[in-house]
């Protein structure tokens, strides 16, 4: 079972919206069969059936083992993924596209880059499966707290005119067989947990009106 698997087709991204069918998803991250989370969640072992054939025939379960009961064969599925993300490649007519408004300040151009990513990664992870081949990627993630909106500031500064410096020592442009790689460096506040409620600071870094409201 993946961690993590990327749906990028529209269809594959509907059947998972399905709110017993994400439930179903979540059932099976412990493989069992149909009548197992019939009685686990309250419902028809029909009604269930139904539901992950569906989700069967978009890929995001799967057949782990058929075993024999009597007369009777007993199907134990299991979800494709412990989480599943869906990529702005399921609806590509309407997929941000950060190239059309880019602003560092802006948290929706943010949001767009952040989509993208999650596409061009998804795209990445499809291929290296089908060719059976290991995807270098490299990640940071972690959380720092400003004693003030001017030290704020001052980190984002110094933080792009580092990496403005390791892009001028290390770019290749002319190099032959070389490799693009994109590069996205994101900082913004940390969500407080069990509120959705953040404090807006405009661009100067001080409390206001921010240019998304």
């Amino acid at each position: 079972m993946l961690d993590v698997a990327v749906i990028e087709d529209a269809a594959a991204a509907e059947a998972s919206l399905d709110p017993i069918r994400a439930l179903l998803l979540a059932e099976l991250r412990v493989p069992a069969s149909a009548a197992t989370v019939a009685a686990r969640m309250g419902l028809a072992r029909q009604k269930v059936n139904y539901h992950l054939k569906e989700l069967e025939r978009h890929g995001l379960v799967a057949l782990v083992e058929e075993r024999r009961k009597g007369n009777v064969t007993e199907r134990i599925m299991g979800a494709a993924a412990r989480s599943f993300v869906i990529s702005p490649a399921a609806l590509p007519g309407v997929a941000p596209d950060p190239s059309l408004a880019p602003d560092r300040l802006s948290a929706r151009w943010m949001l767009a880059v952040a989509a993208r990513l999650v596409r061009d990664v998804g795209t990445l992870i499809t291929g290296a499966d089908r060719a059976n081949k290991r995807l270098a990627t490299f990640a940071l993630d972690g959380e720092l707290t400003f004693a003030s909106a001017a030290d704020r500031a001052a980190f984002t500064a110094e933080l792009a005119a580092s990496m403005a410096r390791l892009v001028d020592k290390y770019h290749s442009a002319n190099a032959r067989g070389g490799r693009n790689h994109r590069l996205v460096v994101a900082l913004h506040p940390s969500v407080k947990t069990g509120t959705q409620e953040l404090e807006p600071t405009n661009h100067a870094g001080t409390p206001g009106r921010t240019k998304e409201q």
